[in-house]
């Protein structure tokens, strides 16, 4: 069952004060919209009615996470690629996406919402009909992770999404079943870099997962990994978040520690 955990009191302290080593903070979720299919054969038709209510529910927000809805099918290429290099929007250029008919029709009723500090985002009609993401600069992990709580509470009220007890949130991705949560820092840890053998060994051991902060299958550039936990499923929201929180702080006192 879904547990995202004591909002009062999560024990997430603010994990690198200084701002010497976490660039900054991510925290996503993907949800289905029930009764709808999966991307591939979801029409135009349905397509458009996901975002349409996504749209009304998202509307309904206020104080921080008040935003506003931007189509992608209305976008500017300009205002497309800045939204891209500041790590906000998504692409179609996942060969393997493409390849499973997740950007058929591409752009119809596709865009991002996003609140006016661009710390809460939600995708629409992506990889999965909905992704929410909470985000911002540094390593206040609880603030980040608060954030998106907020929102998923607020919009569940609105929005029924798929949910099976078995399998937990469905998604398109079978790696995203279960809690669909993916908890990240792009991190720099330059003394590590040059000995990932250790950085390995932590994240292996506190089941996280290394890569480049490009995405995946990408390398390190100047000593900053992209980090996240690696579980979805058989666990809560809640722990899912502190297996990332525990391993985060491995790392950054191991990287203390480093000759």
């Amino acid at each position: 069952p879904c547990d995202f955990g004591p909002q009062d009191k999560l024990g997430f302290d603010p994990l690198d004060a200084t701002g010497e080593f976490i660039v900054s903070t991510r925290v996503r979720v993907g949800r289905s919209h029930e009764g709808y299919p999966f991307p591939p054969v979801s029409t135009d038709e349905q397509r458009k009615d996901m975002e349409n209510k996504t749209i009304a529910a998202l509307n309904t927000l206020e104080g921080e996470l008040k935003g506003k809805y931007y189509s992608l099918e209305t976008m500017t290429p300009e205002e497309n690629q800045q939204l891209i290099d500041d790590h906000f929007m998504f692409k179609n250029d996942d060969k393997m996406l493409g390849d499973a008919g997740g950007y058929n029709g591409w752009p119809k009723a596709r865009g991002i919402f996003f609140n006016d500090n661009k710390t809460f985002l939600c995708w629409i009609n992506e990889e999965d009909h909905l992704r929410f993401i909470s985000m911002q600069k540094g390593g206040d992990v609880g603030e980040v992770y608060k954030r998106l709580v907020s929102a998923i509470k607020q919009l569940e009220k609105k929005l029924t999404f798929a949910y099976s007890k078995r399998h937990g949130y469905l998604t398109f991705c079978p790696t995203n079943l279960g809690t669909t949560l993916r908890a990240s820092v792009h991190i720099k840890v330059p003394k590590l870099a040059k000995n990932e053998e250790v950085l390995n060994k932590i994240c292996a051991d506190n089941k996280l997962q290394p890569r480049g902060i490009h995405g995946e299958h990408t390398e390190s550039v100047g000593g900053v990994y992209d980090i996240s936990n690696k579980r979805r499923l058989g666990l809560t929201e809640y722990q899912a978040m502190q297996e990332m929180y525990n391993g985060i702080k491995e790392i950054i006192q191991a990287e203390k520690n480093a000759k």
